[in-house]
């Protein structure tokens, strides 16, 4: 239920919201479809309060692109394991495995930084009210070699967001805002995190979203602004097809990704693994 971004100098670090995309966002998603049930997490960058429920397992199996000017990055793959615990708190894992191509470098993989996390959805209310959560993550210490390569950072920071998802009439509304925390400076920095969704369900199994995210890293540039369309394709019983496209708003000669991408698969579990969820 959330995306791990490409490690630090290879990541992306997203600058001011800018509010002409939302406001398209608002005017467009309308006129698409009389009903709306999108929300955050994979493929996206935003997250959102939702979590798997009691003793269910939500695994996400993705692939996601950035590519800049002189560099493209991969993780291949980007693993993310969410159990629920109770009805409102979800336990997660997240991890990727990163290929960094730089022009006239050769070609550098490794496993980047580790995020372990506990969501809270501390507010609900039914039938289209607010629904807020909270997502601590730790940003652990990435393996050595990882962090020789630039692959991996090598400090440890603290993540402190929180989401919100409200029904607006015919579209459903996710927002989240967070800062990480170094925990052992210098080695690490502050970061503050922006992100806004919306979007339909046109059936029952096709679901189409559109997002404007923005991160921006204390003291080191550049600080990009990311729009993308993804969605959610449930398929068979318990597995939906999840993807993802979106470029920045500034041209190439401003380091922003050219291109980000996500293509994926979710898994969805339930009593503690044993069989596929029929309500999903």
């Amino acid at each position: 239920m959330s995306a791990v971004l490409p490690p630090l100098n290879h990541r992306l670090m997203l600058g001011a919201l800018l509010r002409s995309p939302i406001l398209a966002l608002l005017i467009f998603l309308p006129v698409l479809a009389p009903a709306a049930l999108a929300q955050g997490g994979p493929p996206l960058l935003t997250n959102d309060p939702g979590t798997p429920g009691n003793g269910n397992w939500e695994i996400n199996l993705g692939v996601m692109q950035v590519l800049r000017l002189h560099s493209n990055a991969f993780q291949a793959p980007q693993l993310d394991f969410n159990y629920g615990l109770g009805e409102r708190i979800q336990l997660t894992y997240e991890v990727p495995y990163v290929v960094q191509n730089s022009s006239g470098q050769p070609v550098q993989t490794g496993w980047s930084n580790g995020f372990p996390g506990v969501k809270w959805r501390f507010l609900q209310q039914d039938h289209g009210g607010w629904n807020i959560s909270t997502f601590p993550q730790l940003e652990i210490h990435g393996p050595q070699a990882s962090v020789k390569l630039g692959l991996a950072d090598g400090g440890t920071r603290f993540l402190l967001p929180f989401e919100v998802t409200k029904a607006a009439g015919p579209i459903h509304l996710d927002f989240e805002a967070g800062y990480f925390f170094p925990l052992d400076s210098p080695h690490s920095h502050e970061e503050r995190i922006l992100g806004f969704a919306a979007g339909h369900e046109f059936t029952p199994q096709f679901e189409l979203i559109g997002e404007v995210y923005n991160d921006s890293v204390m003291g080191v540039p550049p600080h990009d602004t990311i729009f993308d369309v993804g969605g959610r394709y449930r398929f068979h019983k318990g597995l939906l097809l999840l993807f993802m496209a979106g470029r920045s708003f500034s041209g190439n000669s401003s380091g922003q990704p050219e291109f980000i991408g996500y293509f994926g698969l979710q898994i969805l579990l339930r009593k503690y693994g044993r069989e596929l969820n029929p309500e999903q």
